[in-house]
Protein backbone atom coordinates (compact mmCIF):
# COMPACT_ATOMS: atom_id res chain seq x y z
CA UNK A 1 0.00 0.00 0.00
CA UNK A 2 1.64 3.35 -0.84
CA UNK A 3 1.79 5.81 1.46
CA UNK A 4 -1.80 8.21 0.41
CA UNK A 5 -1.56 12.06 1.68
CA UNK A 6 -4.03 11.89 4.57
CA UNK A 7 -5.99 15.18 5.93
CA UNK A 8 -7.85 15.30 8.58
CA UNK A 9 -9.22 19.36 8.49
CA UNK A 10 -10.10 19.93 11.93
CA UNK A 11 -5.93 18.72 12.77
CA UNK A 12 -4.76 21.26 10.26
CA UNK A 13 -3.78 24.40 11.18
CA UNK A 14 -4.20 27.71 8.74
CA UNK A 15 -1.30 27.52 7.22
CA UNK A 16 -1.53 23.49 6.07
CA UNK A 17 -4.90 24.45 4.93
CA UNK A 18 -3.90 26.91 2.91
CA UNK A 19 -1.44 24.66 1.47
CA UNK A 20 -4.06 22.46 0.18
CA UNK A 21 -5.59 25.18 -1.99
CA UNK A 22 -2.13 25.40 -4.22
CA UNK A 23 -1.77 23.45 -7.39
CA UNK A 24 1.20 22.47 -9.26
CA UNK A 25 1.31 25.79 -11.58
CA UNK A 26 0.85 28.30 -8.51
CA UNK A 27 4.70 29.80 -8.67
CA UNK A 28 5.78 29.72 -12.26
CA UNK A 29 8.42 32.01 -11.66
CA UNK A 30 10.82 29.43 -12.96
CA UNK A 31 8.87 29.28 -15.95
CA UNK A 32 8.28 33.03 -16.88
CA UNK A 33 11.93 33.46 -17.01
CA UNK A 34 12.83 30.44 -19.08
CA UNK A 35 9.51 30.90 -21.49
CA UNK A 36 11.25 34.52 -22.59
CA UNK A 37 14.24 32.90 -24.46
CA UNK A 38 11.32 30.71 -26.39
CA UNK A 39 9.28 33.79 -26.84
CA UNK A 40 11.70 35.90 -28.39
CA UNK A 41 13.50 33.07 -30.64
CA UNK A 42 9.93 32.49 -31.92
CA UNK A 43 9.34 36.00 -32.51
CA UNK A 44 12.72 36.38 -34.30
CA UNK A 45 13.29 33.23 -36.30
CA UNK A 46 9.62 32.22 -37.27
CA UNK A 47 9.57 28.78 -38.40
CA UNK A 48 13.14 27.99 -37.82
CA UNK A 49 12.34 27.85 -34.10
CA UNK A 50 9.22 26.06 -34.21
CA UNK A 51 11.26 23.36 -35.90
CA UNK A 52 14.59 23.36 -33.76
CA UNK A 53 12.10 24.02 -30.49
CA UNK A 54 10.26 20.52 -32.06
CA UNK A 55 13.36 18.64 -32.69
CA UNK A 56 14.61 19.07 -29.01
CA UNK A 57 11.49 19.77 -26.79
CA UNK A 58 9.44 17.08 -28.84
CA UNK A 59 12.32 14.62 -30.32
CA UNK A 60 10.54 15.48 -33.41
CA UNK A 61 13.62 14.97 -35.56
CA UNK A 62 12.23 14.30 -38.91
CA UNK A 63 10.09 18.07 -38.36
CA UNK A 64 11.23 20.30 -41.35
CA UNK A 65 10.00 24.28 -42.08
CA UNK A 66 7.62 22.06 -44.80
CA UNK A 67 5.56 19.80 -42.53
CA UNK A 68 4.88 22.55 -40.21
CA UNK A 69 1.49 22.39 -41.10
CA UNK A 70 -0.45 18.78 -41.18
CA UNK A 71 -1.14 18.20 -45.12
CA UNK A 72 -4.09 16.37 -46.85
CA UNK A 73 -2.31 13.37 -47.19
CA UNK A 74 -2.05 13.23 -43.31
CA UNK A 75 -5.33 13.80 -42.64
CA UNK A 76 -6.56 11.08 -45.24
CA UNK A 77 -4.06 8.87 -43.64
CA UNK A 78 -5.38 9.73 -40.42
CA UNK A 79 -8.52 7.85 -41.05
CA UNK A 80 -7.46 4.82 -42.39
CA UNK A 81 -5.23 4.22 -39.20
CA UNK A 82 -7.64 5.27 -36.17
CA UNK A 83 -9.94 2.12 -35.54
CA UNK A 84 -13.62 2.74 -36.49
CA UNK A 85 -14.52 2.07 -33.02
CA UNK A 86 -12.19 5.27 -31.82
CA UNK A 87 -13.69 7.67 -34.95
CA UNK A 88 -17.26 6.48 -34.17
CA UNK A 89 -16.91 7.21 -30.16
CA UNK A 90 -15.17 10.40 -31.67
CA UNK A 91 -18.12 11.20 -33.93
CA UNK A 92 -20.56 10.42 -31.28
CA UNK A 93 -19.21 12.73 -28.81
CA UNK A 94 -18.58 15.53 -31.40
CA UNK A 95 -22.56 14.94 -32.04
CA UNK A 96 -23.35 15.50 -28.27
CA UNK A 97 -20.75 18.37 -27.78
CA UNK A 98 -22.91 20.25 -30.84
CA UNK A 99 -25.91 19.61 -29.73
CA UNK A 100 -25.15 21.61 -26.32
CA UNK A 101 -22.88 24.25 -28.06
CA UNK A 102 -25.68 25.14 -30.34
CA UNK A 103 -27.99 25.52 -27.57
CA UNK A 104 -25.57 27.91 -25.72
CA UNK A 105 -25.16 29.95 -29.19
CA UNK A 106 -26.30 33.71 -28.22
CA UNK A 107 -28.86 35.43 -30.77
CA UNK A 108 -27.00 37.30 -33.23
CA UNK A 109 -28.85 40.19 -32.31
CA UNK A 110 -31.34 41.34 -29.84
CA UNK A 111 -33.17 45.24 -30.18
CA UNK A 112 -35.14 46.67 -27.45
CA UNK A 113 -37.32 49.46 -27.17
CA UNK A 114 -35.87 51.05 -23.96
CA UNK A 115 -37.78 54.17 -24.40
CA UNK A 116 -40.47 55.43 -26.57
CA UNK A 117 -38.78 55.60 -30.02
CA UNK A 118 -35.35 54.89 -28.40
CA UNK A 119 -33.58 51.53 -29.10
CA UNK A 120 -30.60 49.61 -28.08
CA UNK A 121 -29.83 46.23 -27.51
CA UNK A 122 -26.83 43.57 -28.22
CA UNK A 123 -25.02 41.98 -31.79
CA UNK A 124 -22.84 38.87 -31.38
CA UNK A 125 -20.02 38.44 -34.13
CA UNK A 126 -17.17 35.48 -34.29
CA UNK A 127 -13.34 36.46 -33.20
CA UNK A 128 -11.63 36.62 -36.26
CA UNK A 129 -9.27 34.09 -35.38
CA UNK A 130 -8.44 31.83 -32.50
CA UNK A 131 -5.72 28.90 -32.15
CA UNK A 132 -6.68 25.97 -30.34
CA UNK A 133 -3.77 24.64 -28.00
CA UNK A 134 -4.38 20.59 -27.84
CA UNK A 135 -1.41 18.66 -25.18
CA UNK A 136 0.50 15.96 -25.87
CA UNK A 137 3.26 15.73 -23.43
CA UNK A 138 1.53 12.66 -21.72
CA UNK A 139 -0.72 11.21 -24.07
CA UNK A 140 -2.75 12.00 -26.97
CA UNK A 141 -6.04 14.12 -26.63
CA UNK A 142 -8.35 14.19 -29.36
CA UNK A 143 -11.26 14.80 -26.52
CA UNK A 144 -9.32 18.24 -26.27
CA UNK A 145 -9.93 18.72 -29.65
CA UNK A 146 -13.39 18.25 -29.28
CA UNK A 147 -14.12 20.62 -26.43
CA UNK A 148 -11.93 23.06 -28.11
CA UNK A 149 -12.69 22.96 -32.22
CA UNK A 150 -17.15 22.22 -31.75
CA UNK A 151 -17.86 25.53 -29.82
CA UNK A 152 -15.25 27.18 -32.24
CA UNK A 153 -17.15 26.07 -35.49
CA UNK A 154 -20.88 26.68 -33.92
CA UNK A 155 -19.72 30.26 -33.14
CA UNK A 156 -18.73 30.18 -36.74
CA UNK A 157 -15.07 31.84 -36.31
CA UNK A 158 -13.70 32.29 -39.76
CA UNK A 159 -10.42 31.04 -38.97
CA UNK A 160 -9.18 28.16 -36.41
CA UNK A 161 -5.77 26.80 -36.40
CA UNK A 162 -5.30 23.83 -33.95
CA UNK A 163 -1.43 23.67 -32.27
CA UNK A 164 -0.58 20.66 -31.04
CA UNK A 165 3.13 19.01 -30.32
CA UNK A 166 4.45 16.90 -32.96
CA UNK A 167 4.85 13.28 -32.35
CA UNK A 168 9.04 12.50 -32.45
CA UNK A 169 7.90 11.14 -36.00
CA UNK A 170 7.21 14.69 -36.94
CA UNK A 171 3.57 13.77 -37.03
CA UNK A 172 0.11 14.44 -35.45
CA UNK A 173 -1.39 12.27 -33.21
CA UNK A 174 -4.03 10.49 -36.22
CA UNK A 175 -7.34 10.78 -33.47
CA UNK A 176 -6.49 14.25 -33.21
CA UNK A 177 -6.73 15.05 -36.65
CA UNK A 178 -9.55 12.41 -37.51
CA UNK A 179 -11.55 14.99 -34.22
CA UNK A 180 -10.13 18.19 -36.06
CA UNK A 181 -11.40 17.14 -39.69
CA UNK A 182 -14.66 15.92 -38.11
CA UNK A 183 -15.55 18.76 -36.32
CA UNK A 184 -14.37 21.20 -38.64
CA UNK A 185 -11.53 22.49 -38.51
CA UNK A 186 -8.89 22.56 -41.67
CA UNK A 187 -5.34 23.75 -40.28
CA UNK A 188 -3.51 21.89 -37.78
CA UNK A 189 -0.07 23.12 -36.82
CA UNK A 190 2.60 20.65 -35.17
CA UNK A 191 4.09 23.15 -32.69
CA UNK A 192 3.25 23.09 -28.51
CA UNK A 193 4.36 24.36 -25.72
CA UNK A 194 5.62 27.90 -25.28
CA UNK A 195 6.55 28.10 -28.54
CA UNK A 196 2.95 27.37 -29.92
CA UNK A 197 2.02 30.16 -27.55
CA UNK A 198 4.52 31.95 -29.19
CA UNK A 199 3.67 31.38 -32.82
CA UNK A 200 -0.28 31.92 -32.28
CA UNK A 201 1.01 35.70 -31.04
CA UNK A 202 3.26 36.37 -33.19
CA UNK A 203 2.53 34.23 -36.70
CA UNK A 204 5.60 33.39 -38.94
CA UNK A 205 5.98 32.38 -42.48
CA UNK A 206 3.98 28.99 -42.23
CA UNK A 207 1.69 30.15 -38.72
CA UNK A 208 -1.08 32.69 -39.35
CA UNK A 209 -1.09 34.86 -36.04
CA UNK A 210 -4.61 34.95 -34.02
CA UNK A 211 -6.40 37.72 -31.77
CA UNK A 212 -7.04 34.56 -28.75
CA UNK A 213 -5.69 30.72 -28.08
CA UNK A 214 -7.79 28.44 -25.92
CA UNK A 215 -6.71 25.35 -24.23
CA UNK A 216 -5.48 23.56 -21.32
CA UNK A 217 -1.61 23.20 -21.17
CA UNK A 218 1.21 22.64 -18.96
CA UNK A 219 2.88 24.81 -16.58
CA UNK A 220 5.53 26.17 -19.45
CA UNK A 221 2.11 26.66 -21.78
CA UNK A 222 0.37 29.05 -18.65
CA UNK A 223 3.62 31.26 -18.45
CA UNK A 224 3.81 31.90 -22.09
CA UNK A 225 -0.15 32.88 -21.93
CA UNK A 226 0.87 35.29 -19.18
CA UNK A 227 4.05 36.66 -20.81
CA UNK A 228 1.63 37.83 -24.30
CA UNK A 229 -1.32 38.26 -22.96
CA UNK A 230 -0.85 41.90 -24.00
CA UNK A 231 -0.44 40.47 -27.53
CA UNK A 232 -2.96 37.32 -27.38
CA UNK A 233 -5.91 36.94 -25.58
CA UNK A 234 -5.16 33.97 -23.53
CA UNK A 235 -8.51 32.80 -22.67
CA UNK A 236 -9.70 31.44 -19.83
CA UNK A 237 -6.95 29.61 -17.02
CA UNK A 238 -6.54 26.46 -18.24
CA UNK A 239 -3.55 24.50 -16.58
CA UNK A 240 -2.61 20.80 -15.25
CA UNK A 241 -5.93 18.56 -14.48
CA UNK A 242 -7.56 19.49 -10.99
CA UNK A 243 -10.48 17.42 -9.48
CA UNK A 244 -12.49 16.81 -6.28
CA UNK A 245 -14.65 13.69 -5.72
CA UNK A 246 -17.17 14.21 -2.89
CA UNK A 247 -18.46 11.60 -1.25
CA UNK A 248 -21.50 11.06 1.63
CA UNK A 249 -21.86 8.26 3.49
CA UNK A 250 -24.36 6.68 0.86
CA UNK A 251 -21.63 5.65 -1.22
CA UNK A 252 -18.55 3.04 -1.29
CA UNK A 253 -15.22 4.61 -0.93
CA UNK A 254 -14.22 2.05 -3.66
CA UNK A 255 -16.24 4.12 -6.47
CA UNK A 256 -14.95 7.43 -4.76
CA UNK A 257 -11.37 5.52 -5.40
CA UNK A 258 -11.97 4.38 -9.13
CA UNK A 259 -12.97 7.90 -9.74
CA UNK A 260 -9.78 9.47 -7.76
CA UNK A 261 -7.84 8.09 -10.05
CA UNK A 262 -9.39 9.44 -13.24
CA UNK A 263 -8.05 13.06 -13.02
CA UNK A 264 -4.84 12.62 -11.17
CA UNK A 265 -3.34 10.13 -14.00
CA UNK A 266 -2.81 12.85 -16.87
CA UNK A 267 0.29 13.56 -14.93
CA UNK A 268 2.42 14.03 -11.88
CA UNK A 269 1.47 18.03 -12.14
CA UNK A 270 -2.38 17.24 -11.57
CA UNK A 271 -4.09 17.57 -8.50
CA UNK A 272 -7.17 15.04 -6.70
CA UNK A 273 -8.88 14.51 -3.70
CA UNK A 274 -11.32 12.98 -2.35
CA UNK A 275 -13.31 14.96 0.34
CA UNK A 276 -15.46 13.35 2.46
CA UNK A 277 -16.77 13.60 6.22
CA UNK A 278 -16.61 9.79 6.50
CA UNK A 279 -14.47 7.76 7.57
CA UNK A 280 -15.52 4.61 6.67
CA UNK A 281 -15.62 6.30 3.15
CA UNK A 282 -12.38 7.15 3.25
CA UNK A 283 -10.60 3.87 4.27
CA UNK A 284 -12.57 2.03 1.75
CA UNK A 285 -11.19 4.55 -0.85
CA UNK A 286 -7.74 4.13 0.39
CA UNK A 287 -7.98 0.33 0.79
CA UNK A 288 -9.22 -0.12 -2.71
CA UNK A 289 -6.28 2.02 -4.34
CA UNK A 290 -4.24 -0.82 -4.93
CA UNK A 291 -6.69 -3.01 -6.98
CA UNK A 292 -7.67 -0.62 -9.41
CA UNK A 293 -3.60 0.32 -9.70
CA UNK A 294 -3.16 -3.30 -10.56
CA UNK A 295 -5.94 -2.51 -14.01
CA UNK A 296 -4.04 0.55 -15.40
CA UNK A 297 -0.26 0.62 -17.01
CA UNK A 298 2.50 1.31 -15.40
CA UNK A 299 3.14 5.12 -16.76
CA UNK A 300 -0.69 5.92 -15.35
CA UNK A 301 -0.05 4.34 -12.42
CA UNK A 302 3.17 6.38 -11.87
CA UNK A 303 1.16 9.41 -12.49
CA UNK A 304 -1.75 9.03 -10.33
CA UNK A 305 0.88 7.92 -6.82
CA UNK A 306 2.68 10.71 -7.67
CA UNK A 307 -0.50 13.09 -7.21
CA UNK A 308 -1.64 10.84 -4.63
CA UNK A 309 0.78 10.57 -2.11
CA UNK A 310 2.41 13.73 -2.78
CA UNK A 311 1.15 17.41 -1.80
CA UNK A 312 -1.34 18.06 -4.65
CA UNK A 313 -3.53 14.87 -4.16
CA UNK A 314 -5.15 12.76 -1.73
CA UNK A 315 -7.75 12.24 0.80
CA UNK A 316 -9.41 15.13 2.53
CA UNK A 317 -11.23 13.48 5.89
CA UNK A 318 -13.44 16.35 7.12
CA UNK A 319 -15.60 17.03 10.51
CA UNK A 320 -19.15 17.62 8.82
CA UNK A 321 -21.16 17.83 5.56
CA UNK A 322 -20.65 21.83 6.04
CA UNK A 323 -17.00 21.32 6.64
CA UNK A 324 -17.12 19.30 3.55
CA UNK A 325 -18.91 22.05 1.12
CA UNK A 326 -16.66 24.48 2.79
CA UNK A 327 -13.47 23.15 1.76
CA UNK A 328 -14.44 22.17 -1.74
CA UNK A 329 -15.81 26.06 -2.14
CA UNK A 330 -12.30 26.87 -0.77
CA UNK A 331 -11.09 25.04 -3.64
CA UNK A 332 -12.53 25.94 -6.28
CA UNK A 333 -12.09 23.02 -8.34
CA UNK A 334 -12.16 22.84 -12.00
CA UNK A 335 -13.53 19.45 -11.52
CA UNK A 336 -16.19 18.14 -9.50
CA UNK A 337 -17.85 14.80 -8.74
CA UNK A 338 -20.85 15.02 -6.12
CA UNK A 339 -20.98 10.87 -5.72
CA UNK A 340 -23.81 10.65 -3.68
CA UNK A 341 -27.72 9.04 -4.51
CA UNK A 342 -28.83 11.92 -3.58
CA UNK A 343 -26.85 14.40 -5.20
CA UNK A 344 -29.39 17.34 -5.57
CA UNK A 345 -29.27 17.38 -1.80
CA UNK A 346 -25.59 18.67 -2.02
CA UNK A 347 -25.84 20.94 -5.36
CA UNK A 348 -27.38 23.86 -3.92
CA UNK A 349 -24.84 24.37 -1.39
CA UNK A 350 -21.70 24.17 -4.39
CA UNK A 351 -21.20 27.53 -5.41
CA UNK A 352 -17.13 27.30 -6.61
CA UNK A 353 -16.67 24.47 -8.96
CA UNK A 354 -16.54 24.61 -12.88
CA UNK A 355 -17.91 21.61 -13.92
CA UNK A 356 -20.42 19.95 -11.23
CA UNK A 357 -21.15 15.65 -12.00
CA UNK A 358 -23.81 14.46 -10.23
CA UNK A 359 -24.85 10.66 -8.77
CA UNK A 360 -22.48 7.46 -9.51
CA UNK A 361 -23.03 7.24 -12.98
CA UNK A 362 -21.83 10.54 -14.22
CA UNK A 363 -18.10 10.18 -13.88
CA UNK A 364 -15.47 12.62 -14.86
CA UNK A 365 -14.88 10.20 -18.04
CA UNK A 366 -18.10 10.60 -19.36
CA UNK A 367 -17.88 14.97 -19.16
CA UNK A 368 -14.67 14.42 -20.79
CA UNK A 369 -15.66 12.54 -23.62
CA UNK A 370 -19.33 12.14 -24.35
CA UNK A 371 -21.69 13.85 -22.83
CA UNK A 372 -21.58 17.51 -24.67
CA UNK A 373 -20.78 20.18 -21.59
CA UNK A 374 -17.41 21.63 -22.42
CA UNK A 375 -14.60 20.17 -20.27
CA UNK A 376 -11.87 22.32 -20.98
CA UNK A 377 -11.91 24.23 -17.75
CA UNK A 378 -10.62 27.03 -15.06
CA UNK A 379 -8.33 25.88 -12.83
CA UNK A 380 -5.87 27.43 -10.13
CA UNK A 381 -9.51 28.68 -8.35
CA UNK A 382 -10.27 30.39 -11.92
CA UNK A 383 -13.98 28.68 -11.31
CA UNK A 384 -14.67 31.54 -8.62
CA UNK A 385 -14.73 33.87 -11.85
CA UNK A 386 -14.61 31.86 -14.89
CA UNK A 387 -16.92 29.27 -16.35
CA UNK A 388 -16.27 26.38 -19.08
CA UNK A 389 -14.96 27.06 -22.12
CA UNK A 390 -18.45 27.79 -24.34
CA UNK A 391 -19.44 29.50 -27.33
CA UNK A 392 -19.18 32.60 -25.70
CA UNK A 393 -15.46 32.33 -25.73
CA UNK A 394 -15.42 32.85 -29.38
CA UNK A 395 -17.89 35.51 -29.81
CA UNK A 396 -17.79 39.12 -28.90
CA UNK A 397 -20.30 41.31 -28.35
CA UNK A 398 -21.58 44.59 -29.19
CA UNK A 399 -23.57 47.13 -28.11
CA UNK A 400 -26.28 48.75 -30.69
CA UNK A 401 -28.53 52.19 -30.04
CA UNK A 402 -30.25 54.00 -31.69
CA UNK A 403 -32.29 57.04 -30.93
CA UNK A 404 -35.22 58.55 -32.98
CA UNK A 405 -35.93 62.11 -33.82
CA UNK A 406 -38.74 62.24 -31.03
CA UNK A 407 -37.18 60.18 -28.38
CA UNK A 408 -33.85 62.38 -28.87
CA UNK A 409 -35.17 65.71 -26.36
CA UNK A 410 -35.31 63.54 -23.49
CA UNK A 411 -32.29 61.33 -23.62
CA UNK A 412 -30.44 64.62 -24.65
CA UNK A 413 -31.72 66.90 -22.02
CA UNK A 414 -30.98 63.99 -19.40
CA UNK A 415 -27.77 63.03 -21.15
CA UNK A 416 -26.35 67.01 -20.90
CA UNK A 417 -27.19 67.39 -17.14
CA UNK A 418 -25.02 64.70 -16.19
CA UNK A 419 -22.12 65.33 -18.79
CA UNK A 420 -22.69 69.12 -17.22
CA UNK A 421 -22.03 67.71 -13.52
CA UNK A 422 -18.85 65.70 -14.42
CA UNK A 423 -17.95 68.60 -15.77
CA UNK A 424 -17.09 67.53 -19.57
CA UNK A 425 -18.02 69.99 -22.16
CA UNK A 426 -17.50 68.48 -25.50
CA UNK A 427 -19.89 65.46 -23.95
CA UNK A 428 -22.56 68.47 -23.07
CA UNK A 429 -22.28 70.39 -26.13
CA UNK A 430 -22.96 67.57 -28.63
CA UNK A 431 -26.29 67.39 -26.53
CA UNK A 432 -27.43 71.00 -26.35
CA UNK A 433 -28.29 73.61 -29.09
CA UNK A 434 -25.54 73.48 -30.51
CA UNK A 435 -26.56 70.24 -32.45
CA UNK A 436 -29.62 71.84 -33.15
CA UNK A 437 -28.20 73.67 -36.85
CA UNK A 438 -26.88 70.21 -37.72
CA UNK A 439 -30.04 68.07 -37.13
CA UNK A 440 -32.36 71.06 -37.18
CA UNK A 441 -34.81 71.92 -33.90
CA UNK A 442 -36.00 69.47 -31.23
Amino acid sequence: MSSISFHEITKLNPAEYADLMKRSEADLSGFMEKVQSIIAAVKEEGDGALVRFGQDFDGAKPLTQATLKASEAEFEAAFKSVDQDVIEAIKYGIGNIRKFHEEQKPEAMWFKEIQPGAFAGDRYTPIQSVALYVPRGKGAFPSVTMMTSVPAVVAEVPNLAIFTPPTPDGSVDAATLVAARTAGVETVYKCGGAQAVAAAAYGTKTVKPALKIVGPGSPWVVAAKRQLSGIIDPGLPAGPSEAIIFADESINGGLAALDLLIEAEHGPDSSAYLVTHSRKVAEEAIAALDEHWAQMGAQRVEYSKAVLTGQNGGVVLTSSIEESYKFINDYAPEHLEILSLEPFEHLGHITEASEILMGPHTPVSIGNFALGPNAVLPTSQGARTYGPLSVHDFVKCSSIGYVTRPAYPEMARNAHVLATYEGFDAHANAVSSMRDKYIGKR
